[in-house]
């Protein structure tokens, strides 16, 4: 099996949990692509004593004709018996199969996609509930895995379920992409290695997604892979949005509606308006489909500064779906060079700005350790306010319990970044606004974070307090 990067916590926990003198139920969340079953099985090295897999899109008959195939291939004495007919019946039958086995071994069981065996009607969570409640829980030899892309599945269903598995979830993991540390690791397996600077452009097209990650050829540059596995007509990313969610979320329109109001406004949206960009009702399904998606890590809800928690402001956060939604979607493959010939324009720019900032919101404790505050309570957040018909705005704000607050300016270019006059009048302008606005007494701090950091003159001594450059975010 090959070997995987990072990850070391999630093994070392699913690892540990073999030596447990008790049963357990384990269950790992995340994003689709991000990698959860390569985790279980490199975990426990593929040895299972029984491993089922959910199908997607399939009625209750076939998971169950699935479920006594994957019996069989366990425990071949079984082979004569019919599928069960219920998935009670089923679990029965697997109670048996596993007390054939010795009983002073721990038993490994992995049930992957679980959700996509819980079809309409079913039962299944009832005869899941009955197997760990009256047989498993009882015991001290079972451990029991499970996983599915459906994040919003796995937590109601199980993690924070009100009936019979109410508090039976003995572990949970949620699993994150990769960070860039994690992705540099991933690329030093292969021959030649991404210099950190195409790292960042690969990343802020593919996120830390491990699937989308082991398409990219590094013999050929970043531009040469995200034109080629975006826009040709074969390009083995081009048409994986509709797939994406559609595999994730029952009638996925809804969702895909809140992905694309969110792509159109970079700096997020409050709930009102965001539910009139998409055109959907301010009501509790609603609230379902915001929950489900930022559990399935593609948009996140985070506060303002200053404002309550009824002021969050949405924000699409997944790399992928926004690349998609700006330069795909509408794109007509007549020119399958499109990002190769088009790397100049201002739209390119424009989203590579705003792709570098998400990168830098989602590396908030690389940041933290930069400037050496790692050991200090922060909150981040957010801002946007007006003082005296002045409008500003500050995109990451680090609010310490040592009365500073860094205000990040995130700059991405190909050069060292040149604070000139009219930037040094914007950066004063906006931190007079937010100190006036806020009314806050904590020093202010502005802490620049660019790709290969500020050339040094006047401004830049007189206005920055820290300057990190792009290889803190790679710290691991």
């Amino acid at each position: 099996m090959a070997k995987i990067v990072g990850r070391q916590e999630e093994i070392t926990l699913l690892k540990s949990l073999t030596q447990e003198d008790r049963s357990t139920f384990t269950a790992v969340y995340g994003r689709r692509r991000v990698g959860k079953t390569f985790l279980i099985r490199t975990a426990y090295d593929n040895q299972f004593d029984f491993q089922l897999t959910g199908i997607a899109n399939v009625e209750l008959s076939h998971q169950l004709i699935n479920f006594h195939a994957a019996l069989v291939n366990y425990f071949p004495q079984f082979e004569d018996n019919k599928p069960p007919e219920t998935w009670f019946q089923a679990f029965q039958v697997l109670i048996k199969a596993l007390d054939t086995l010795p009983k002073e071994r721990k038993k490994n069981l992995f049930f992957d996609e679980l959700p996509w065996l819980d079809t309409p009607n079913s039962m299944f969570v009832a005869a899941l509930e009955h197997f760990w409640n009256s047989w498993a829980s009882a015991r001290s030899d079972i451990n029991l895995v499970v996983c599915g892309s459906a994040a919003s599945w796995i937590i109601n269903q199980l993690i924070n379920n009100t009936g019979g598995l109410y508090n039976r979830i003995t572990h949970h993991i949620h699993l994150e992409p990769f960070t860039l540390s994690e992705c540099e690791a991933f690329f030093k397996t292969k021959s030649p290695r991404f210099d950190r600077y195409q790292l960042l452009q690969l990343y802020m097209v593919f996120g830390g997604i491990p699937f989308y990650l082991e398409f990219i050829d590094p013999r050929k540059s970043a531009s040469q892979n995200i034109n080629e596995l975006c826009f040709t007509t074969r390009g083995r990313l081009r048409a994986e949005f509709d797939k994406l969610y559609a595999s994730l979320f029952k009638k996925a329109e809804k969702h895909i509606a809140i992905i694309e109001a969110l792509a159109k406004v970079s700096k997020g949206m409050e709930r009102e308006a965001l539910l009139k960009a998409a055109k959907l009702p301010n009501g509790g399904n609603s609230s379902l489909i915001l929950r489900e998606l930022e559990e399935s890590s593609f948009i996140r809800k985070y506060n303002t500064f200053g404002k309550s928690k009824n002021n969050s402001l949405y924000q699409l956060t997944d790399f992928y779906s926004l690349f998609y939604l700006k330069f795909i979607k509408n794109n007509n493959a007549i020119d399958e060079d499109f990002w190769l010939n088009g790397l100049d324009k201002p739209e390119i720019r424009s989203w590579s700005g705003y792709a570098f900032e998400q990168i830098c919101l989602s590396h908030i404790k690389q940041i933290k350790r930069a400037l050496g505050i790692s050991g200090i309570q922060t909150q981040s957040s957010a801002w946007l306010g007006q003082y005296e018909g002045e409008k500003a705005q500050i995109d990451l704000l680090i609010d310490r319990r040592d009365q500073v607050i860094n205000a990040c300016e995130m700059k991405f270019s190909i050069k060292p970044f040149v604070i000139d006059k009219a930037y040094a009048d914007i950066l004063r302008q906006k931190i007079g606004v937010f100190k006036d606005s806020t009314q806050t007494s904590k020093a202010v701090w502005v802490t620049f974070i660019s790709t290969y950091g500020l050339v040094q003159n006047a401004y830049a001594q007189s206005f920055v307090h820290n300057s990190l450059t792009m290889d803190a975010l790679f710290d691991s």
